[in-house]
């Protein structure tokens, strides 16, 4: 794995590793340790590999498996935006390592991305501390392979007909989160905005999992925050900062990375 020039000229490192139990686990150990980043840590291959709410994500060779590892980039509050900052960045490199795919990309909240209403890309954002705040940004996308067992519908880029090498799509994932953190940390407004443009469902009827509490309305759009905003039938309108959605139509729900 190699950084983009414009990565390196930014001062972001890199450590590529062959295989790892997880980038992320490994980002923030490097954290702990006292490195400052921006650091990415990329490997082939993850042994230990984990998704949302304590899920395994299947790291087979072939796919892109990266973390990048950031201290305080911004107040605590604001760190789950980064999940809608990794999404554009994802879709940015997408369509710049793969642009006969880019017009199917698409975002599912919170942190999926989708290629033709299947999941392509998983992100998974992990803080620790508070001063420093130490944060992690999972990234893992499907290049060549995708479970075949997954609740939600999945899919990877050579399955449609897409075949960037994994050498390629994560330098120009480097290149582009340089310009989409530094978007994000003039304001979150033009993030949330480049987002919704592409979100999956918008106006259409969810239905959210919070726990063992299920909601259904409809998907109105994001909070000056990022939390999901859910029409009641009754008119009420809920606010929702997390859980998984699906559509009402299927009895999916999402696997998160």
């Amino acid at each position: 794995m190699e950084l983009a020039p414009g990565a390196a000229a930014a001062g972001v490192g890199l450590i590529a590793h062959d295989t790892v139990g997880s980038t992320n686990a490994l980002a923030l150990a490097h954290a702990r340790a006292g490195e400052r980043g921006p650091l990415w840590l990329t490997a082939h291959v993850q042994t230990a590999g984990r998704g949302r709410r304590g899920r395994t994500w299947v790291s087979e060779l072939g796919n892109l498996y990266a973390s990048l590892m950031l201290t305080d980039p911004a107040p605590a509050g604001r760190a789950a935006q980064l999940a809608f900052v990794a999404a554009l960045a994802v879709a940015d490199a997408i369509a710049a390592a793969a642009p006969s795919v880019a017009g199917q990309v698409a975002f599912k909240w919170p942190n999926d991305v989708l290629l033709d209403r299947s999941k392509v890309a998983g992100i998974l954002i992990e803080a620790e501390g508070a001063r420093p705040l130490m944060v992690a940004i999972g990234i893992g996308i499907n290049c060549r392979h995708h479970p075949e067992d997954a609740e939600y519908p999945v899919t990877d880029l050579a399955a449609a007909g897409a075949a960037p090498t994994v050498e390629a799509l994560f330098a120009a994932l480097s290149d582009v989160m340089v310009h989409r953190l530094r978007e994000w940390q003039a304001g979150f407004a033009p993030i949330r905005a480049a987002w919704l443009a592409r979100a999956a469902g918008l106006g259409g009827d969810l239905r959210a999992r919070l726990g063992t509490r299920e909601l259904t309305g409809r998907f109105e759009g994001l909070d000056e925050d990022g939390r999901l905003l859910l029409r009641r039938a009754d008119g009420t309108l809920e606010t929702i900062a997390a859980g998984e959605v699906f559509p009402v139509a299927s009895a999916a729900t999402s696997v998160g990375r």
